[in-house]
């Protein structure tokens, strides 16, 4: 029966979705078809489909695709593995707190783009300063979410490590953890969504192959349908990535389900 349940509110929650995706696309079809917006500004979802096609098929879309991707997965990977790292450094030593923590939290307020001229002065106007900049925009939620995570380790845990004389790094590795997965993996979730946001913005300041700098100079040419198909490109690729992650997640906490 409970099963059934779920069913039913997986299917009622994917037909709304799906009523509030087509009302927004009719409204879209009506905004250009009706001019209510110039047509070299907002071209109508068939064009914009057009031009999604042609650019994948025969264009260069899938590359700039592809390179988007693989900045964005890149520079998630290491934003996660550096803040799962400062993260369990801090959060299971107080010392370490003493010493790191007012530093991150001086560094922790600088948006990505603040520290983009930073970037570019070390590394140039190269593929590895936009890495550097989403490693660092992207490393912050895992962070918090490890130190919240490590916080928040019951005291029972903690007296059952010393009973069995775990060592410091045998207690993050084993209790730690996997006691804060649960956070670290909902820092990752919204990790990886800056990291897109991050890779598409350095790739129109510096240039670099992807969406964003496709996205940029249809702009500049006022291709209005190639701009409109590079956001749905964005809005698709963040959409799959947290469904795939959000999978990922339940896969891997099956053991909280009762």
């Amino acid at each position: 029966m409970s099963t059934m349940r779920k069913t039913l509110s997986m299917l009622s929650g994917a037909a709304g979705s799906a009523l509030v995706l087509g009302g927004f696309i009719a409204l879209w079809w009506a905004a250009s078809q009706g001019g209510w917006v110039n047509r070299a500004f907002l071209p109508s979802p068939q064009a914009t489909l057009a031009s999604l096609v042609q650019g994948m098929a025969g264009g260069d879309l899938a590359a700039y695709t592809w390179a988007t991707l693989s900045r964005m997965v890149s520079g998630w990977v290491l934003a996660s593995a550096l803040g799962i790292a400062l993260g369990a450094l801090i959060g299971s030593s107080a010392r370490a707190r003493e010493w790191i923590a007012p530093t991150l939290e001086f560094i922790r307020p600088l948006p990505a783009s603040a520290v983009m001229p930073l970037a570019i002065a070390l590394f140039g106007l190269s593929g590895n300063m936009v890495l550097a900049v989403v490693a660092f925009g992207a490393m912050w939620p895992v962070l918090l979410a490890t130190l919240h995570g490590l916080a928040n380790v019951h005291p029972q845990l903690r007296e059952v490590s010393r009973s069995l004389e775990l060592g410091h790094l045998a207690f993050v590795l084993k209790v730690g953890l996997p006691n804060a997965m649960p956070d670290i993996l909902a820092g990752m979730r919204l990790s990886l969504t800056v990291s897109l946001i991050v890779s598409v913005v350095g790739e129109m300041i510096a240039s670099q192959p992807g969406l964003g700098q496709a996205i940029l100079l249809a702009a500049r040419s006022f291709q209005a349908s190639d701009l409109f198909a590079g956001i749905v490109l964005l809005g698709a690729l963040g959409f799959a990535s947290n469904v795939l992650l959000a999978l990922a997640e339940r896969r891997l906490l099956r053991w909280q389900r009762p």
